[in-house]
């Protein structure tokens, strides 16, 4: 992405997604501003854990999250989904013509593809690997369609 014409970056608040944004951000040399629209579900929980680390110890939260119920700090599904869907959707329609970068989270991606794609997901329909690219395209009429899905060849 360094070599591309990037016009304006976006990053959650919580400090995982400000700090993956930070070699992209030195690398351009402009600054990232902070869309709260964008921060994971879990924004307002105490802490992190990786949800691999979570399913791969079986953890209580991660069997709830398997059973559909999110914890009760989170924000609920249609509300996550909702606020995703608009904020993106403002990112678009404040930058017309130019290219935009989020840096975000695996259920934030999730749930703005799914919108692009038509489908309705709460867990999210694929697995985004860390720091991957996602790349959406969005005409001036409002039409968006994916570009491409988890590139990761920046990590080789």
């Amino acid at each position: 992405m360094a070599s591309e014409q990037i016009h304006a970056v976006y990053v959650s608040p919580l400090r995982r997604a400000r700090e993956t944004a930070q070699p992209l951000i030195d690398i351009l040399g402009i600054q990232y501003e902070i869309c709260e629209g964008v921060a994971e579900f879990d924004r307002n929980s105490n802490e992190y854990v990786p949800v691999e680390e979570l399913r791969a110890a079986n953890d209580p939260r991660w069997q709830k999250l398997m059973q559909g119920e999110w914890d009760e700090t989170a924000d609920s599904p249609e509300v996550f989904r909702d606020r995703v869907i608009s904020s993106v959707n403002e990112l678009i329609e404040r930058h017309p013509g130019e290219k935009v970068a989020v840096v975000c989270h695996g259920g934030v991606i999730n749930q703005y593809l799914a919108y692009v794609l038509g489908i309705s997901t709460q867990m999210g329909f694929f697995y985004p690997q860390y720091t991957s690219i996602h790349r959406v395209a969005a005409s001036r009429s409002g039409a968006k369609s994916i570009v491409s899905i988890n590139e990761a060849s920046h990590l080789r």
